[in-house]
């Protein structure tokens, strides 16, 4: 009886009768071979040329008209709808205050999925941080705690949280509301880099189902909230084994309603599997999100392996390689775009300052026209408050403005927005108007018409933007007040 122990594989081997030794012998042989291809393929590095080509890094931008446009919008959102939106303090109904940091920021790709997908790996690879001491620690386990912030620096080095929303020129100062142990959970790293001149990156903690919010110390759904608002790119991360949706990542998805332009599903890790194995994964992968996403088109999916090692042996290299490519494309386009996306952003954020300005006022309006001298003041404006459409408040708006019934408000709201702000502290449109500003009302229409429009095609058509006098001023011209009585 001959005992062979395999040491190579750490199983033992046994081998019974003595003309079976060369079976054993045989098999630690091919189990040696296949080790050897697999590390062979996990320490081969790929051709990373089209990372840069794609996202044209070799290219110089015109930093000179970017700037120029950039104080335009300023100027435009500064003069023409704050005036409004601190009138009707509408950052107390939508809690969306935008600072100077955030429309001069750059462009915002955002990073979400379950723990250990490979969201860090995949930063790591498009910077190319591979095997250098500043890449972001990854690994099987849970690793990243943090809200991550990559952006672009002279210098490299690690900005803490409380930096960071102490810091007025950067559009993280409002992350203070979420308390002193979110910014503990905060970091910003800075590093001279292509890429992160144009963009900013955000990884964020992994989605773990087990783990109950109160346990982070800190309102994370609410803070993927505030970056979800801000992103320009979202990447939602899964990998072939993390394909289950529990109960944090369905909250996720809820947050992500309104947003679907911005998403993009990435099956990451796809060179673990053959291609019917992929095919199954892909299509479990759609069944499992189906009733999370309800749109008539679902985002874009991109299968591909984001890490430096080259492609698993035996699996499709070509599709993966394309799939790549195309993301980076779509990265590209956002980059590309930022200007334009930002110009938008602050024309769809002034349609709802205005809109809110016309409820407000006619809410002001109705509560007049119901007091009497005999009226109790709290009384009637709960009536008015608890049934608008009663008083025709929101369809009133609907008739007089160009308003879509689509872009109104919660009613809800504006009872927990009269409940903090009284009536009385806001005046009428018909009031706000002055001789050398104009009136609030004509100046937003006018920048939601007329200048941010013209600035989009100033962009399009590469012509130097700006505002003549006139434009800002009136030239001394008398503002017109439709909203006073004759």
């Amino acid at each position: 009886m001959v005992y062979i122990v395999c040491l190579t594989t750490g199983v033992l081997l046994a081998a019974i009768m003595k003309g079976t030794v060369w079976i054993c012998c045989l098999l630690s042989l091919l189990l040696l071979q296949a080790t050897a291809e697999e590390e062979d393929h996990t320490s081969v590095l790929r051709d990373t040329s089209h990372i840069d080509e794609t996202l044209r890094l070799a290219t110089e931008e015109k930093a000179s008209d970017y700037a120029a446009a950039i104080q335009t919008l300023r100027k435009i959102y500064h003069t023409s709808i704050k005036p409004m939106e601190q009138a009707y303090k509408y950052n107390e109904l939508r809690q969306h205050e935008i600072s100077d940091g955030e429309i001069t920021s750059k462009p915002m790709v955002l990073f979400l999925g379950p723990w250990s997908v490979g969201k860090s790996s995949m930063i790591n690879y498009l910077l190319g941080l591979h095997d250098s001491p500043y890449q972001l620690y990854t690994g099987a386990e849970p690793t990243t705690s943090e809200f991550t912030v990559i952006m672009h620096g002279e210098k490299i080095r690690s900005v803490e949280g409380i930096v960071m929303a102490a810091d007025s020129s950067r559009s993280f100062s409002p992350l203070e509301k979420f308390g002193q142990n979110f910014l503990e959970k905060l970091i910003g790293i800075e590093m001279p880099h292509k890429l992160l001149e144009r963009v900013t990156f955000v990884d964020t903690p992994g989605i773990i189902e087990n783990r109950k919010q109160q346990e982070r110390g800190y309102p994370f759904n609410d803070v993927c909230q505030w970056f979800i608002d801000r992103a320009d790119l979202i990447f939602v991360v899964f990998d072939p084994t993390k394909l289950d949706v529990g109960l944090e990542l369905e909250m996720l998805f809820k947050q992500l309603k309104g947003r679907e332009s911005q998403i993009r599903i990435i099956l990451n890790k796809a060179d673990n599997l053959a291609t019917q194995d992929l095919m199954r994964v892909y299509g479990a992968l759609f069944w499992s999100l189906a009733p999370l996403i309800n749109v008539t088109e679902p985002p874009r999916v991109y299968v591909s392996s984001f890490w430096p090692y080259d492609y698993a042996p035996d699996t499709s290299r070509e599709l993966f390689k394309r799939e790549e490519i195309s993301l980076l494309e779509d990265l590209n386009q956002v980059i590309e775009n930022r200007m334009e996306n930002k110009i938008a952003f602050i024309r769809q954020h002034g349609i709802r300052v205005r809109i809110h300005g016309l409820l407000v006022d006619r809410y002001v309006q109705t509560f007049k026209e119901k007091m009497s001298f005999f009226s109790d003041p709290e009384l009637v404006f709960q009536e008015i408050v608890d049934d608008p459409d009663k008083f025709y408040i929101f369809k009133s708006i609907l008739a007089k403005t160009n308003v879509s019934k689509f872009d109104l408000p919660n009613r809800d709201a504006y009872r927990d927005f009269f409940g903090i702000n009284p009536i009385t502290s806001f005046k009428p449109l018909s009031a706000q108007c002055s001789y050398i500003g104009g009136c609030l009302l004509d100046k937003i229409e006018k920048a939601i018409t007329t200048e941010l429009p013209a600035l989009l095609s100033s962009i399009n058509s590469g012509k130097q933007p700006g505002l003549s006098s006139c434009e800002v001023t009136g030239c001394g011209e008398k503002p017109k007040n439709r909203y006073r009585k004759n």
